[in-house]
């Protein structure tokens, strides 16, 4: 909040000799002064402002794991702030989270639109479009591509986290899936062009303020989020009006995508010990958001960005594919696609208790849902997990090189959310009769209550129940035949 950007200039206790301002503006005499410093010494490396700014006042980064050095309080603050405002969004379940998302999900679009406005406009944006727009088709080759383009597209659409069944089973029985399961993915890929065209722009710009070519100002991960755009900000004018823009956004966009992580974790816990925890929502909501704190305190020490890149590095990396192709395996092959597709044509095509058409389709999905289930989607899920474990480099942060025990510790870090799968196998197989053949065939056969179940068909107009996946939850809706219209619809 101050007139001058603290990352736009040189002039801070924290900048070093290296530090050189490529602005072409009001350029001052010590600035030339270091810029001729720097080129009759090759062996120091040129630090823009904003680097300098991240790494050494924010950071104040150590020079590896080995040395984490201390608490950075006020990174401390700002986390316990940041939990405290996830609570008070998620205190009361989907019903708070479920208004605040007007606003998370809405923000960023218009900010983005507001940068796209601008960037559009600034010298050099259509070099930084152009690098965006124009394919390079020698990459479509290129198998690190695909398997990059394959993890990032999890990490976008959310697939194989957890967040979007959990958001799904917060839906009416009767919601249409069908027609989510279109527009998400179609939402998703269109905000990261539209985002991509803001991006580039942006590069573009800043390329040509430093005289360099699109590829070469290219950064990733923090870097782009924490020093490509804010030094990009500072040369646009009205600088702090774009960079508090800039940062609610991501602040927001933060925050909602924290909605359903945090939401998968809670439900998955008062699920599983409905009776101990379903009453208590706001003590388990407040308990998770204490045990996140603590867990994320060693992510804000000095060096606690070497935590973050490790963490970031391999807990990503195979998890959601895994849990993707396991998905795939269950409805496929063992719930079986069939049944599959007549509770879909049951669950959106027409009620169950009235026969009343509710959406645009009363029919089941084509034959091309069955394909991707069964064979299409595992299979070329399978294919880039193990191009990704085999092709996969040790961790690394720009040039320093991770010891092997840090590396050791990344991949079990990586194999904690992969463990309960196999270990909750095991149980079942444990705890099922007969003999060890028996029992796994048994337990690869879909059960009836793995089903919704619509029972005294004949008297649907009176009575309907149904049954979800465990035969002690069940939801039974009694409806008298001489209701209303409006009061059956309400109901359904």
């Amino acid at each position: 909040m101050t007139s001058i950007l603290p990352w736009s200039h040189c002039n801070n206790e924290w900048n070093t000799d290296n530090c050189l301002d490529n602005s072409r503006h009001n350029a001052s005499f010590s600035n030339v002064s270091k810029e001729a410093n720097w080129s009759m010494n090759t062996n120091l490396t040129k630090m823009t402002p904003s680097e300098e700014y991240w790494k050494y006042n924010v950071l104040q980064i150590t020079s590896g794991i080995e040395d984490l050095g201390g608490i950075r309080l006020e990174l401390l603050a700002c986390l316990f702030a940041a939990w405290v405002l996830v609570f008070l969004c998620l205190f009361n379940g989907i019903k708070s989270s479920g208004k605040i998302v007007y606003v998370t999900v809405t923000f960023p679009y218009i900010v983005l639109i507001i940068f796209l406005v601008r960037a559009v406009t600034l010298p050099g944006a259509i070099e930084g479009i152009k690098f965006f727009i124009i394919p390079k088709w020698h990459n479509l080759l290129s198998t690190k591509v695909w398997g990059e383009a394959a993890v990032q597209i999890f990490f976008s659409s959310g697939a194989g986290w957890g967040a979007i069944l959990t958001m799904a089973s917060f839906n009416k029985f009767h919601h249409n899936m069908y027609r989510d399961a279109i527009i998400v993915p179609a939402i998703n890929s269109g905000t990261s062009i539209f985002a991509g065209f803001v991006t580039f722009s942006i590069l573009g710009f800043m390329a040509h303020e430093k005289g360099m070519a699109v590829e070469d100002v290219l950064t990733q991960g923090p870097g782009l989020v924490f020093m490509a755009y804010p030094e990009a900000i500072s040369r646009l004018p009205v600088s702090p009006l774009w960079a508090i823009l800039f940062f609610l956004m991501m602040l927001t966009i933060a925050i909602d995508t924290q909605f359903g992580t945090f939401e998968t974790i809670t439900s998955a816990l008062t699920d599983e010990f409905p009776k101990l925890l379903r009453k208590k929502k706001m003590l388990v909501t407040a308990g998770v958001c204490f045990l996140g704190f603590l867990l994320d305190i060693p992510l804000i020490m000095q060096g606690g960005m070497y935590i973050l890149q490790i963490v970031d590095w391999y807990c990503g990396l195979f998890t959601p594919m895994l849990v993707a192709v396991i998905e795939c395996i269950v409805i496929g092959w063992i719930y079986g696609t069939e049944q599959f597709y007549k509770d879909i044509e049951m669950m959106i095509g027409y009620t169950p208790c009235t026969g009343w058409k509710i959406s645009m389709i009363g029919y089941k999905p084509c034959t091309g849902w069955k394909i991707c289930w069964k064979f299409i989607t595992p299979v070329v899920i399978l294919v880039m997990l193990v191009f990704n474990m085999t092709q996969l480099q040790p961790v690394s942060y720009n040039h320093y090189q991770y010891p092997s025990y840090a590396i050791v510790i990344g991949w079990v870090i990586g194999m904690v959310s992969v463990a309960p799968i196999p270990l909750y196998m095991i149980k079942a197989i444990a705890c099922a009769e007969g003999s060890l053949q028996q029992r796994i065939g048994c337990l690869l056969r879909p059960i009836s209550e793995w089903e919704p179940v619509l029972r005294n068909e004949k008297n649907r107009m009176e009575t309907c129940t149904l049954t979800y996946f465990k035969p002690t939850e069940v939801d039974k809706c009694e409806l008298n035949s001489t209701k209303n219209t409006d009061e059956i619809q309400n109901i359904l």
